[in-house]
């Protein structure tokens, strides 16, 4: 089944996606595929497989003749996504499109954990992980040692070995040794409560801080663009002055320096 699994791959086919067309749920995709040959399958389900693909039969040979190129893949998309739509499916599919073979299976294998996580989520407590997980992902390209906060994690999991800097090697290194001091003193309760308790308080002075900062930003801008708007003679921001507007408030800015 290696040559099934590959094909699926290099069309950006997940097991949740396959699964939806199938009618079977992700565990079952599993199971189909740990059998020695699709014949094993349920009838129809070999039969739906073989209209996906295009071909007259599920064997090594016949997957092997398929011709991957990007009129067969859209064919194949097009096959997928009407079927999703004819059984009113809600549940959006993500575009494989433009990655590459690792990107694919990388995206595939990470959307079927969250998948999980949030499948078996009694307490809404997965819910909240998952999202504060995307607001990581979303401040990556402000921050980055959040990069090297999560090279530590694979390490201390065994995931990647120690001595391995994809980053920066001097920032990365000085920032897992860093995050190892706190995590140990984290475990060991080593640091008094009232310490706890007055860097706490530090973050969260910090962190009303830099919202009163963007909301001082916000307000500025917001008066400046009401001065540009006043000075050109607009009433409103459109699709026909936005340059225009743009330019002055950038001119109104410039005087104030």
């Amino acid at each position: 089944m290696k040559y099934l699994n590959n094909l699926l791959q290099d069309l950006g086919i997940t097991k949740v996606k396959l699964a939806k067309y199938l009618g079977v749920s992700r565990q079952m995709i599993y199971n189909y595929l740990t059998f020695d040959s699709v014949d094993k399958w349920p009838k129809e389900k070999k039969i739906l497989l073989m209209q996906l693909l295009d071909v007259n039969d599920i064997t090594e040979k016949d997957i092997k003749a398929i011709k991957v190129d990007s009129n067969y893949m859209i064919q194949v998309e097009q096959k997928l996504n009407n079927s999703l739509k004819s059984s009113n499916c809600n549940e959006s599919v993500i575009d494989f499109k433009g990655l590459n073979k690792e990107s694919k299976q990388l995206l595939s294998d990470i959307t079927n954990l969250l998948r999980d996580k949030l499948g078996d989520d009694k307490t809404k407590e997965n819910l909240y992980e998952v999202k504060y997980l995307y607001y990581f992902l979303q401040s990556m390209d402000n921050i980055p040692e959040i990069k090297y906060i999560l090279g530590y994690m694979a390490k201390s999991n065994g995931f990647v070995k120690p001595d391995v800097y994809v980053f920066s090697e001097e920032k990365q290194f000085l920032f897992e040794a860093i995050l190892y001091s706190a995590f140990t003193l984290y475990s060991s309760g080593g640091s008094s409560k009232s310490k706890i308790i007055e860097r706490h308080k530090r973050f969260e002075q910090e962190i009303e801080q830099k919202k009163e900062e963007i909301l001082g930003r916000t307000e500025q801008l917001t008066t400046t663009k009401i001065q540009a708007l006043r000075e050109l003679g607009y009433s409103e921001v459109n699709s026909k002055n936005y340059q225009e507007v743009l330019e002055k408030m950038a001119e109104i800015e410039s005087r104030k320096i």
